[in-house]
């Protein structure tokens, strides 16, 4: 079936189903900006990406095979959405997406700090934080938040004060696509928390104000998270390179399942919305599988000797 020509054009048919992710799905800004990259990227090669034909789309495959896996596989999901939508609409009778290319992409398993590593952190954060400096009582509240808690980095910076719990040791947290979920605080972190608040820059809404006289975004950005992150490292001894903000949201999510969580509650806390993300982490976990499989099944009362036997 070929195409049937589309009233669009493929300006406005990206627009419109951008608009349809904002209103529909709740996409957030950081979403719908990464929708409209890989989109038009895909019309600069395509011409007319809302009229494009098979033969065209097909041209996408050298275009972009210099793209790591991961990154085509995310081109290509945004372009099968992209005529299914248009489909849905009515301003296409067929769909080209399977001429385009099919990377197999394995997900990237996440990297990893371990106990020892947590625990330098913490020491060097907790003993800058030992007075009452800002920057210090901030750095170890942020810490304590990441890995404490698991929260994403722009989920973290962009906190609003109104988040902090007052009678129940809960965040309240604008994930994703906007939703909002319910995280846990250790008092860990309820006891940083409530050095911090005094301290904070007054007559702001964000629970981390911005330190510039006129902010754009008026709270401490990722970027600028991600460099006090590195510096810490730093001062702590360990690698800066290998540290970041969703390196503890790893750390957070893996030393949770080697303490026994459950994988649906771990992907509650992490606000994933499909558990095959959460699942990424069992990997880590599987030394601790085989013992508990050891310790607990039923033939582990048994010793090897009486299993030969059949006792």
């Amino acid at each position: 079936m070929t195409a049937r020509p589309a009233t669009h054009s493929g300006g406005e048919a990206i627009e419109t189903f951008l608009a349809m992710l904002a209103a529909e799905r709740g996409a957030a800004a950081n979403t719908l900006a990464a929708y409209r990259r890989d989109l038009e990227g895909a019309e600069a090669v395509t011409g007319n990406l809302a009229r494009a034909e098979r033969a065209q789309l097909a041209l996408l495959g050298s275009a972009w095979s210099d793209l790591a896996p991961s990154s085509l596989a995310r081109k290509c999901s945004a372009l099968r959405q992209f005529f299914g939508f248009l489909i849905d609409e009515g301003l296409r009778g067929d769909d080209p997406s399977p001429a385009l290319p099919r990377p197999r992409a394995r997900r990237p398993l996440p990297r990893l700090l371990d106990h020892a590593g947590i625990a330098r952190l913490f020491a060097q954060a907790e003993d800058e934080a030992s007075g009452d400096e800002p920057a210090a009582v901030r750095m170890l509240v942020l810490l304590e938040l990441l890995y404490g808690s698991g929260l994403r980095a722009t989920e973290l910076v962009s906190l609003p004060l109104a988040a902090v719990p007052r009678d129940a040791p809960f965040l309240t947290v604008t994930g994703k696509g906007g939703q909002q979920r319910m995280v846990p605080v250790g008092s860990r972190a309820v006891h940083a928390l409530s050095r911090w608040l005094p301290l904070r820059k007054a007559g702001s809404r964000w629970l981390f104000p911005s330190r510039g006289a006129q902010p754009i975004r008026g709270h401490l950005t990722r970027v600028r998270l991600f460099q006090l992150l590195r510096a810490l490292a730093g001062r702590a001894g360990l690698d800066p390179t290998a540290i970041s903000p969703h390196v503890l949201r790893h750390a957070f999510a893996t030393h949770l399942l080697e303490g026994g969580a459950d994988l649906r509650v771990l992907q509650t806390l992490l606000g994933h919305a499909d558990i095959a993300t959460t699942q990424i982490y069992t990997h880590v976990d599987s030394a601790r599988l085989v013992a508990l499989v050891n310790a607990r099944h039923p033939l582990a009362s048994l010793g090897l000797a009486a299993y030969r036997r059949g006792d």
